[in-house]
């Protein structure tokens, strides 16, 4: 079988590339690209967003995707797990590139960009070689940072290990992934980091519905997302179990993956799973829909009851990526 050429010999370019990783999907990779992007942004330089691919539709028409603004999701026909990665960046003011050639994706980007950055998606390689190399880990799943692939080869080359969640996580599993970073990646530096929940309403005393992010609560294997940590720091009175509710695809993920039980995963793939969770949603008897999701489910499915949306971001306890960033372009 022939192998195209770029596969052989990643595409490479004179602008500062500066990637994030990470060891599992929902480490908060996605959150830590958009920190830095915003850090370079307040540096004066223009930053470009390359995603892994998420081909659901035509692949010929997908070569290669620019998204800066919210209509051009509604162009490309984004579905929700699409959208849940590049509406952040684009609220944010950053430009987004995917695709399928990440040749031809690179050789559009560098056209605009002053650094490019690799969001990888889930737990996958960067696909161009990195000047800086950020890897995300997650002390709630403490160890699969040395057991999952690739995600422990993303460990084993990073330039900067980010543990973030430590102000979720047991001190105990913050040190056993600590432990393992040193192990594997001696000369790694590492950054411990809060990922704090605010809502944009109330919930105290509500019954409420918890929707989360699909990929990590299944693929991920997550028991519970930042929707769920919202929801106990705001003081709702009772989580809603969602199973009982469930229709067609959404019911069959909860067979699947046993570790779900009182949240629901936002799964959105092609427009017949997105209608069976917005009845999903509708049908639950629920005060409130906390919405943990990385968009605001309710402006793109219609529920019929309240909603809040919970937002998280990066707060480094000792901060320290932007010198490291600083010395990279200092390069």
């Amino acid at each position: 079988m022939r192998i195209a050429k770029w596969w052989r010999s990643p595409p490479t370019t004179k602008k500062p590339v500066i990637a994030v990783c990470a060891v599992r999907t929902g480490c908060g990779k996605s959150q830590t690209t958009r920190f830095i992007a915003s850090m370079l942004k307040g540096m004066g330089k223009k930053v470009v967003a390359i995603r892994h691919p998420m081909p659901y539709g035509d692949l010929v028409a997908q070569t290669w995707q620019r998204f800066a603004t919210l209509e051009d999701l509604k162009k490309h026909k984004c579905t929700i797990e699409e959208m849940e990665e590049y509406e952040p960046h684009i609220a944010a003011g950053h430009i987004v590139y995917s695709g399928v050639d990440y040749g031809k994706i690179l050789e559009q980007a560098e056209k605009e960009a002053d650094v490019i950055m690799w969001d990888g998606g889930n737990n996958d390689l960067s696909f161009y070689k990195p000047d800086l190399h950020i890897v995300v880990t997650d002390p709630l799943r403490a160890g699969n940072e040395a057991t999952y692939h690739p995600g422990a080869i993303n460990l084993r080359m990073a330039d900067v290990v980010v543990i973030n969640k430590v102000d979720t996580a047991t001190p105990d599993s913050v040190e056993a992934v600590k432990a393992n970073i040193k192990k594997m990646n001696p000369k790694a530096v590492i950054i411990e980091a809060e990922s704090p929940v605010t809502i944009d309403g109330s919930v105290k005393g509500k019954k409420v519905l918890v929707v989360e992010d699909g990929p990590t609560l299944t693929h991920g294997e997550m028991h519970f997302g930042a929707g769920h940590v919202a929801a106990k720091k705001y003081k709702a009175a009772k989580i809603v179990d969602p199973r009982p509710y469930a229709i067609g695809t959404i019911k069959k993920v909860y067979e699947n993956f046993s570790q779900i039980t009182d949240i629901l995963p936002a799964m959105g793939y092609g427009d017949a799973q997105m209608a069976e969770l917005k009845k999903t949603i509708n049908a639950i008897p629920a005060d409130v829909v906390i919405v943990g999701t990385p968009i605001d489910l309710a402006k793109h499915l219609n529920f019929n009851k309240p909603s809040v949306r919970v937002t998280y971001t990066l707060k480094e306890r000792k901060p320290a990526l932007k010198a490291i960033v600083q010395g990279l372009l200092r390069k």
